[in-house]
């Protein structure tokens, strides 16, 4: 079968390397643009479903075609060859969900309604059944896609709530990180079992809440399951999903992950969130202040943070400072192999923060964040 992935545009070699663990074999991989095409066996849709952890979306991929000048016919065309027959019961319902990059002249809301109307006619021809459409709960959805001059078409395994949202969380911060982008940097930051984990603005706990996951093997579609369901079941059934769980072996071990952060109410609620992830026993949450870490630490192996910027600071010159302080704070308590991750939407004030600090720029590259392009940088002594 053929598949692609959605993910936040920048992580691409991260969750690269997730599907190809999986079993994925890679076709093409469109860096910055958040998106990879693979193919694997069925059994890949509950895998990732149910195992990824920097993965938003997984689609099966129907058609991809580029088209010059692409127009309404040719996707009323497109989607009227496919059979549909494999993937949606003549009891089923289904929902297009449309797309639409570039300078066209038509909507999305068009393309939705052609292609809407082309898949009717198909299954009609196949099949003699008329499919039920239900645009809010939709057994089967399709996602048809105009980015620039190519078509895409492509069946949705995952559904209208994406993967990043995990389902353990009770208590939301106003700006927590994306739970795919804080396992990437994880990932990213090659931890091992046996050092310690700092998140010194930990808000309500993502990063150290995903950490402790990957440490213990606690798959994200277990909190997932029970809060969103996963729509794949509709196509395929229960037991495509309980033979991949079957794999799993969870751990009960102890890791050394801190989560710092000096507003108790953000630290109560990311107790909360831990707890209902079932790791709050390997989790330490501390209240104090992240430009002074060596009053609370001697040494540090991995830090991993995603500081405030913007309006929420109020001036460029409080995240400057705060910059600044933080990094020869950090650079106190970091030894010969400590690393640090930062995301950040103000990388000019970061790298002039990094300049003063003498830390060295080991890796840096931009991310996607809810909307704003933000920049990762790997720091080490």
């Amino acid at each position: 079968m053929d598949f692609y992935v959605t993910l936040s545009p920048g992580l691409e070699k991260i969750s690269k390397r997730e599907i190809e663990e999986f079993g994925g074999k890679i076709r093409e991989v469109r860096e910055g643009k958040g998106r990879i095409f693979f193919n694997g066996d069925l059994y890949l849709i509950p895998k990732i479903n149910y195992f990824s952890r920097t993965i938003k979306r997984l689609n099966i991929l129907l058609h991809k075609e580029k088209i010059p000048n692409i127009s309404l016919e040719d996707v009323y065309d497109r989607v009227y060859n496919i059979d549909w027959t494999d993937y949606i019961k003549e009891s089923q319902s289904f929902a297009i969900r449309p797309l639409r990059i570039g300078e066209h002249n038509f909507t999305s809301i068009d393309i939705g309604r052609v292609a809407g109307e082309a898949l009717i006619k198909s299954y009609q021809k196949d099949k003699n059944v008329r499919l039920k459409v239900n645009l809010d709960y939709p057994d089967v959805i399709v996602r048809v896609e105009v980015v620039f001059d190519e078509l895409i078409v492509g069946i949705d395994t995952t559904g209208d709530t994406a993967l990043d949202k995990r389902g353990y969380r009770v208590f939301n911060h106003p700006a927590h990180i994306d739970s795919t982008i804080a396992s990437s940097l994880i990932y990213l930051s090659d931890w091992k079992d046996d050092e310690i984990l700092l998140d010194p603005m930990c808000g309500s706990g993502t990063i150290p809440i995903e950490g402790a996951l990957i440490k213990r093997n606690i798959p994200p579609g277990k909190f997932r399951e029970k809060k969103y369901g996963f729509i794949f079941v509709n196509m395929f059934g229960e037991d495509l999903l309980n033979e991949v769980k079957k794999e799993v072996v969870e751990k009960e071990n102890y890791y050394n992950i801190i989560g710092l952060d000096k507003n108790q109410k953000y630290l109560e609620g990311a107790k909360e969130n831990a707890k209902s992830a079932g790791v709050l026993d390997t989790i330490k949450f501390v209240c104090g202040d992240a430009t002074k870490l060596q009053d609370l630490f001697d040494s540090v192996d991995v830090i991993i943070v995603n500081p405030p910027y913007g309006i929420r600071m109020g001036s460029k010159r409080m995240v400057k400072k705060l910059y600044n302080e933080f990094l020869m704070s950090a650079k106190n308590i970091m030894h010969g192999n400590s690393r640090l991750i930062v995301i950040t939407g103000e990388d000019r004030l970061f790298k002039e923060a990094v300049i003063k600090s003498n830390l060295e720029i080991k890796e840096e590259f931009n991310i996607m964040f809810g909307g704003l392009m933000t920049k990762v940088f790997y720091l080490t002594l």
